[in-house]
């Protein structure tokens, strides 16, 4: 039996957590732009060892995380793939080497300075089994902003979905709302660092939106089921984290990866279905 008092804030962040990032990845998994949760994710990670290093100990990491993610977001952002004739993963790939190189030398350097990076080590492999009440209503924040953006937004996110340059010769200011949507990006992937880790995020930004392309089509279903295919991954992943004494969050990334896999043969099968009946 599970213990609702002592485990309700990570059955709930876990929740929070995939659901919040599957909604993302609809964005990044449908422009395939696959780098750009890494990319930010790693920019939060060095953000956070800067601060770490300048001194800051535990909550107190969020804020450098944050900035460093949102630095990237705006320089993502405001660059035109089209204007610099360079594609977008190109770009991407190339500033999360830069954030990934900056992020491991700060790690190199808590040795040299005798600082300890056992905060910092945290927010990298993360734990979904610290999550406290706290750090949920954090979480559920940042979600509700990230609902609030996208109903906000819900049409001018769908033209660029499909097209930035289409979107653009529509009226869309895409560079205002594209770099809005990189902020809330860096925004919710910093919060949720510590339930999955810094390395292990990457996953519920592609895994769930990926599963839900394969078997779903119209934006909105797709975009419910993202997130409702990363809550499971969430909750899922800690359930069998406590059955089996695994770590919480190399479970939540196998399980995201299972369900593609599983999405993957049954979007088949129903494809050889609808092949005989035609």
């Amino acid at each position: 039996m599970i213990d609702l008092a002592l485990w309700g804030p990570v059955l709930c962040g876990g929740a929070l957590a995939g659901a919040s990032t599957g909604v993302l990845g609809t964005y990044i998994v449908g422009m395939r732009i696959p780098f750009l949760g890494v990319c930010v994710a790693h920019a939060a990670l060095a953000g956070a060892v800067l601060g770490s290093l300048c001194g800051l100990t535990g909550p107190g990491l969020m804020l450098p995380a944050l900035a460093g993610a949102t630095a990237m977001a705006l320089v993502v952002g405001l660059l035109d793939p089209e204007r610099i004739h360079v594609d977008s993963n190109i770009v991407l790939g190339l500033l999360f080497s830069l954030t990934m190189g900056l992020a491991f030398l700060g790690l190199g350097l808590f040795d040299v300075y005798g600082v300890s990076k056992n905060d910092v080590l945290d927010l990298l492999w993360g734990s979904v089994l610290a999550c406290r009440w706290r750090d949920c209503a954090i979480m559920a924040g940042s979600t509700a902003l990230e609902l609030l953006f996208l109903a906000c937004f819900y049409k001018e996110m769908r033209a660029i979905l499909f097209s930035r340059l289409h979107a653009a010769a529509a009226g869309v200011r895409v560079t205002l709302v594209w770099t809005g949507f990189l902020i809330l990006t860096s925004v919710v992937v910093t919060v949720n660092f510590q339930t999955v880790g810094g390395l292990m995020i990457y996953s519920l930004l592609t895994n769930p939106a990926a599963a839900a392309f394969l078997l779903v089509r119209g934006y909105g279903r797709t975009l419910l089921l993202s997130g409702v295919l990363g809550a499971v991954s969430g909750v899922g992943g800690f359930l069998i984290c406590k059955a089996t004494d695994l770590p919480a969050g190399a479970m939540i990334v196998i399980l995201s990866s299972l369900l593609v896999a599983l999405a993957a043969v049954l979007g088949r099968w129903r494809r050889r279905v609808g092949e005989r009946t035609v």
